[in-house]
């Protein structure tokens, strides 16, 4: 209950943190019914040879948060089981700050090649990476003894302890690990990486540069595609609109410009204040130019948790009425920042995911990866972690997210999707055909609805894998639209 009136208070913009008071909150355009509204249509990320790239995939995986060396418990069979199981073809893949600069200035290679070793496993699969620079709670250097875990078994994240600066404020114990969060001690740390004490102007130089090391490192592997520059910001004392506009944006912008000093082609993910904006509440994000030459390559990575479902209820009843009301309210905000704010950004749902066990689990699913279709915006589901809030249990039996996830998709579309709908057995993608691509078509079938032959109309095939499950076709030459459908051969 503590957490609810947490967030109750956030909602009302009048949250005291640490001395500090939250800033008034931001306001979108109006918009239609239902949470629809007036944005433009879906943009995407494209691959190299230009096709739009619609991605499912998962965080892998909270348990590199407090690993000595910063790997996740996560094999490369593990991944093969993954790819076998539910075709996925994205990761959002953990890298921590602590890990990549553990002294000041100093980059630890070691740490870049297990990275870059892991990315190869995803390569090698025809995965596309997004590398997530996590913290949860600021740093591990200030998580005292006696804390409840948080999933992962541990606390505080992210941040090397040289740059943690708690100015010797305390940090109590919390049942919950989000409610360290308003720990002075945190609070403290927070706002000495922000600058807002005047303190630590190098903090936040750290940490951009930090971010151009790792770009230099992967700016020429093909299938990292995408730096998420912070996991779920926290403001310290500065909450809402001001920070947002303010620190965090300032953040974004000096970080975007570090990378692309070195790479000039990976898409840069941003994300709102994760407090409240997680909930529906609207974002006060601000622009981010970006310096590369050519067509600006931000992208808008949200996350999605609507309060009911993540304080363990399931989606049903009640639940599902408040549920539906978060995500009609927070698809309006993402469509509003995306869209307006950032000129017609891509969308990538950073995080979203519950207790699988929950009445109602497998409508909420279907309801997100539905709002997800309809924005065009990839997902990586938090998480691969075995558990009931992943695919697989601890002793490998799988959760209904296996099924769930295993449908037909369009992975890599040459042109621009303005439609698409699957069944087990079915799929049906209407699309902008780009005269410009000469890639086709890129589809997954799962093996359950297209055991043997399948049947296209409206294109051409270009090759049908049995194993790899992959269908690609190419639309006719000069269509300026095209329906393709796929179902299993007679």
């Amino acid at each position: 209950m503590r957490r609810i009136r947490l967030l109750a208070m956030i909602m009302a913009g009048s949250l005291a943190v640490g001395g500090g008071v939250a800033a008034a909150r931001s306001s979108l355009p109006a918009t239609g019914s239902g949470g629809g509204s007036t944005a433009s249509a879906p943009s995407y990320l494209k691959d190299d040879a230009g096709r739009s790239l619609i991605l499912r995939g998962f965080n892998t995986a909270s348990s590199a948060k407090g690993a000595p060396d910063g790997m996740p418990k996560f094999t490369e069979a593990d991944l093969e089981r993954e790819h076998a199981d539910m075709g996925t073809n994205f990761v959002r893949f953990l890298i921590s700050w602590r890990s990549v600069e553990p002294a000041p200035g100093q980059y630890d290679q070691a740490y870049l090649d297990r990275v870059e070793d892991r990315v190869s496993w995803y390569a090698e699969r025809g995965y596309k990476v997004m590398l997530d620079m996590h913290q949860d709670v600021y740093s591990g250097a200030i998580t005292p003894e006696g804390n409840a875990g948080n999933g992962a078994g541990n606390i505080g994240n992210g941040a090397p302890e040289w740059a943690t600066y708690t100015d010797g404020l305390p940090v109590g114990k919390q049942d919950r690990w989000e409610l360290l969060y308003l720990e002075p001690g945190v609070t403290r740390a927070f706002d000495n990486f922000w600058n807002t004490t005047g303190k630590h102007p190098e903090l936040m130089e750290h940490y951009a540069n930090t971010w151009r090391a790792v770009a230099e490192r992967f700016a020429a592997n093909d299938a990292v595609v995408a730096y998420d520059l912070m996991n779920e910001p926290w403001g310290g004392s500065m909450q809402g609109s001001a920070f947002e506009s303010g620190p965090l944006a300032s953040l974004y912008q000096r970080t975007t410009d570090a990378i692309r000093q070195v790479d000039q082609d990976s898409w840069v993910c941003v994300a709102p204040q994760a407090v409240g904006v997680n909930q529906g509440i609207p974002s006060g994000l601000t622009k981010i130019d970006d310096p590369r030459a050519g067509e600006q390559r931000i992208a808008y990575c949200p996350h999605l948790y609507p309060l009911p479902l993540d304080i363990g209820d399931g989606y049903s009843g009640v639940s599902r009425t408040l549920t539906d009301a978060t995500i009609a309210a927070w698809r309006a905000s993402v469509e509003h920042i995306a869209g307006t704010v950032l000129g017609g950004a891509p969308i990538i749902v950073g995080e979203f995911g519950l207790d699988t066990t929950l009445p109602g689990a497998r409508d909420y699913l279907d309801r997100v990866y539905g709002t997800a279709r309809e924005l065009g915006a990839g997902v990586s589901y938090w998480s691969s972690d075995p558990g009931p809030w992943g695919p697989y249990l601890p002793d490998g039996t799988r959760t209904l997210l296996v099924g769930t996830l295993n449908k037909p998709y369009p992975r890599a579309v040459a042109g621009t999707p303005t439609d698409w709908s699957s069944a087990v057995d079915r799929l049906q993608l209407t699309l902008h055909p780009d005269p410009a691509v000469t890639a086709p078509t890129e589809i997954y079938l799962p093996k359950s609805g297209f055991p043997g032959d399948v049947k296209v109309e409206g294109a051409d095939v270009v090759d049908w894998n049995r194993q790899s499950r992959l269908l690609t076709v190419r639309t006719a030459t000069g269509a300026s639209s095209a329906t393709v459908t796929v179902t299993p051969a007679a």
